[in-house]
């Protein structure tokens, strides 16, 4: 199958679970990897076996009022949907990559339905409770994670909002804690706060928290 017809059903590997005998199928992705403050978050949406909802795909590629309309939908709709969540300073502790996987293993067991099946977006195992399916580009050939990368947007998205309230000058309600030239001048005119990960390299010379 080509691209253009994979991103145009997005059911495809739910139903090769669903084919396989697996019942409860769990898309599972994360949001903030690449930022320089902020937490990681990870979702994890169940879908009704067969059900389509229109609009769901990669969340980068939607628009904020469309992913807030889509959010609404999926946890209207789904038959369970749970959100984790690691800060900075653990992103600092562990490596960013296993406080992705861990914020990942904890949307999965929050879930109020135990999985049999997880879809996966990405390369790398990130060694859950049940059976796992990683698939490249997952958020845009399986509609359950794309689901799962709108509500973790949407819910990571406002939570830097808020902190841009207590942390005005970095402008995270604009930036999303990503390393915009605005924010890179804010570090280095006043150094990093609390919620900067520290052991993330951006090209500045060292600061005193702030």
């Amino acid at each position: 199958m080509n691209e253009r017809g994979a991103y145009a059903d997005n059911l495809l590997f739910e139903r090769h679970g669903s084919d396989r005998g697996y019942r409860v199928i769990v898309g599972v992705d994360e949001v903030g990897r690449g930022c320089l403050a902020g937490p990681v978050v990870a979702a994890a949406v169940i879908f009704p076996a067969g059900m389509r909802l229109a609009g769901v795909t990669d969340s980068k590629r939607l628009t904020a009022r469309a992913r807030g309309h889509l959010d609404l939908e999926i946890r209207k709709l789904a038959r369970g949907h749970a959100i984790a969540t690691v800060p900075a300073n653990d992103i600092d502790r562990l490596g960013i990559v296993s406080a992705t996987f861990m914020a990942m293993r904890e949307a999965v067991v929050a879930l109020t339905l135990v999985p049999d099946l997880a879809l996966v977006d990405g390369i790398l195992d990130p060694d859950l409770s049940c059976d796992t399916w990683l698939i490249k580009k997952g958020d845009l050939l399986s509609q359950s994670v794309g689901a799962a990368s709108i509500i973790a947007k949407v819910f990571r998205d406002r939570w830097m909002a808020e902190l841009s309230t207590r942390f005005p000058i970095y402008q995270f309600g604009k930036n999303k804690g990503y390393g915009t030239p605005e924010h890179l001048d804010a570090l280095r005119g006043v150094g990093p706060c609390i919620e900067h990960r520290h052991s993330f390299r951006w090209g500045l010379s060292d600061h005193a928290t702030s």
